[in-house]
């Protein structure tokens, strides 16, 4: 494996930051988490503003993502990998929905 990974260039620019420890994927976890909480405000802006119901609804279920996002990085954060389980149902859910949703908008467009 190590063998592999010095044979790729991106692979040696990553390996270094990898065996700095924790405290490496702790910043990395806070800054995609504050990444992640900026765009939650901007979807709610969107949410509560968007100018047409599909744009609501596309609103909300970027929101359920992020929320599923946030939901994995708690999990590795925690080392309970039983939450990842969790994300993969709510990601299923969450496009059932949608999906659901715009069966409703094609029916609802015709004559």
């Amino acid at each position: 494996m190590n063998a592999v990974l010095h044979a790729l260039p991106l692979a040696q620019t990553i390996a270094p930051a990898l065996n700095e420890g924790p405290d490496f994927i702790e910043g990395v976890v806070l800054i995609v988490l504050g990444m992640i909480a900026l765009a939650m405000i901007g979807c709610l802006v969107r949410l509560l503003i968007g100018p047409t119901l599909p744009d609501r609804v596309v609103a909300l279920d970027l929101m359920g993502m992020f929320a599923v996002a946030v939901i994995a990085i708690f999990a590795i954060l925690i080392g309970k990998p039983v939450l990842l389980s969790v994300c993969l149902i709510m990601g299923l859910i969450l496009f059932l929905g949608t999906a659901a949703f715009a069966l409703y908008l094609e029916r609802r467009a015709r004559p």
